[in-house]
């Protein structure tokens, strides 16, 4: 309210959670965002009967959204910035707000918005349109870059001579494969570690467990120099983006393919790419608009305000709605 003093803003109160008894609120602007998926979230709100939601905006989530265990890319965003949550407000976007809890979930999404974020409209245009194309990139070669390594390795007597480099000179003890694989989890190891040690502690455990870790293996022989260098644009590429459960989900499909490539080679590759469009195309927001959009059906305009960063200025509510309704 304080950042929005319009009439329009409205706010819809449920009682929800038989044990809890939690307030849950629905925030959406009037005449701006899409009736048809307020009055959808309503009625799934009003259904859904969870025993409690003590885990507050993810015991709602479960509760809202039913998903098969087998695809883990996300369909909901969440945020604890006011900004980024009155914004969303004013482009269509709907809030649903879980009492005791610090973030609010944003309906509805695609994956195309996980790749915005609000502190690119803190820069200048071209800057903010080079981060987000900066961030597309750096996502998309994560879930390909080790598994093309390793095909390339495997293949590596009809590499061209400029191409030899990508060749390691000390391939290590272990096979290639495993030291890939040694690393993923490794990372996961270090993080899991990083969450519980004391927040004064934390980073640095991070920075010297990886050296430490990545050196000893090298030079016991362990681990090829070449795999630390792969993992390491990996490690650094998870933290492009803010939505951990995207970047657990890009892991998922960069290991999938992976173990295709080991499995059956250059066709194993092209089954693993295929895979991961079919998680990414059969996936549908809550509006049940497609998970693609606005790539898939084509919005030339909506794609265009997605990936470039324009200039900050007042538009017509009409078609900023149908950027965001998705």
């Amino acid at each position: 309210r304080r950042r929005i003093r319009d009439g329009r803003l409205t706010m819809k109160h449920f009682d929800m959670g038989g044990s809890s008894k939690t307030d849950v609120v629905v925030c959406y602007m009037e005449g701006i965002a899409d009736s048809e998926l307020v009055k959808m979230i309503e009625k799934k709100l009003t259904e859904a009967k969870p025993k409690s939601l003590t885990l507050g905006f993810q015991s709602l989530a479960e509760s809202l959204i039913r998903r098969g265990w087998f695809n883990p890319f996300p369909k909901i965003r969440t945020t604890e910035r006011p900004d980024t949550a009155a914004a969303q407000l004013l482009e269509g976007s709907i809030l649903v707000i879980c009492d005791n809890s610090p973030q609010v979930m944003i309906l509805p999404t695609s994956i195309f918005h996980y790749l915005e974020q609000t502190d690119d409209y803190y820069f200048p245009p071209l800057t903010g349109t080079y981060l987000r194309i900066i961030r597309t990139l750096i996502l998309l070669i994560s879930v390909v870059i080790t598994p093309l390594w390793y095909l390339y390795l495997e293949y590596s007597e009809v590499l061209p001579d400029a191409l030899l480099f990508l060749v390691p000179d000390d391939p290590g003890a272990l096979p290639i494969i495993l030291q890939l694989f040694l690393v993923e989890f490794a990372i996961d190891g270090l993080k899991i570690a990083s969450m519980n040690t004391p927040d004064m502690l934390s980073n640095s455990l991070s920075i010297v467990g990886a050296l430490i870790l990545g050196d000893f293996a090298v030079e016991v022989g362990w681990l090829s120099p070449d795999v630390i260098l792969y993992m390491a644009f990996v490690a650094i590429a998870n933290f492009a983006q803010q939505n951990h459960e995207l970047g657990y989900a890009f892991k998922f499909m960069r290991m999938m393919i992976l173990a295709l490539v080991y499995l059956f080679g250059v066709w194993g590759f092209a089954l693993g790419i295929v895979l991961f469009c079919v998680f990414v195309s059969t996936n549908h927001t809550v509006s049940g608009r497609h998970y693609l959009y606005p790539l898939i059906p084509f919005d030339r305009k909506a794609i265009g305000r997605l990936l470039i960063r324009t200039k900050k200025r007042d538009f017509d509510e009409k078609n900023e709605r149908t950027d965001l309704k998705g």
